[in-house]
């Protein structure tokens, strides 16, 4: 492994925010663009890392990308439930793909989790397309949890969004 895994830098914020607000435009996760309003949390890295962790891929100077580890029920939580910790926002940008920084970072989550006193599981959130993270969660054990899916935007029935789960 030729990069790093380690929490986000302020001077860091506004090009981790790009890399996550671009990969998520580039493939086609957002149902309105550049007008979607999840496009404003995406970018906003400092609020993530006020309220819960951040963790990047760097090789050297370059960032690769990044994921909000979110270790309990809180603000920037939209499954974990007591006990659980959540995995928000994993993006890695197109020219690193391929390499192992998400799954990198999405281990680096686990291993939190599993320090974190009182945690038994791991959640998150994914959409349907999303068929590469989606391997790099069955690889590192997680399981759907189809009766945790759930939908942010409940007028757009085709938003539901699918739910993973590692117990501890």
């Amino acid at each position: 492994m030729d990069f790093v895994i380690r929490e986000v830098r302020p001077a860091e914020y506004d090009a981790l925010g790009e890399t996550t607000a671009q990969a998520y435009l580039q493939d086609g996760l957002l149902d309105f663009g550049e007008s979607d309003s999840y496009l404003t949390e995406l970018k906003d890295v400092a609020k993530r890392a006020a309220a819960a962790g951040v963790l990047v891929a760097v090789r050297g100077t370059t960032l690769l990308g990044g994921v909000t580890f979110v270790p309990g029920p809180g603000p920037m939580a939209d499954l974990a439930a007591p006990a659980e910790a959540e995995i928000r926002m994993l993006a890695v940008g197109r020219a690193a793909r391929g390499q192992g920084a998400g799954e990198a970072l999405v281990r680096a989550c686990v291993d939190r989790a599993r320090a974190t006193e009182g945690c038994t599981a791991v959640v998150l959130s994914t959409q349907r397309s999303m068929h590469t993270a989606h391997r790099i969660y069955e690889r590192l054990g997680f399981v759907r949890t189809p009766e945790r899916d759930w939908n942010p935007v409940p007028h757009l029935d085709d938003l539901t969004l699918l739910t993973y789960q590692l117990t501890l």
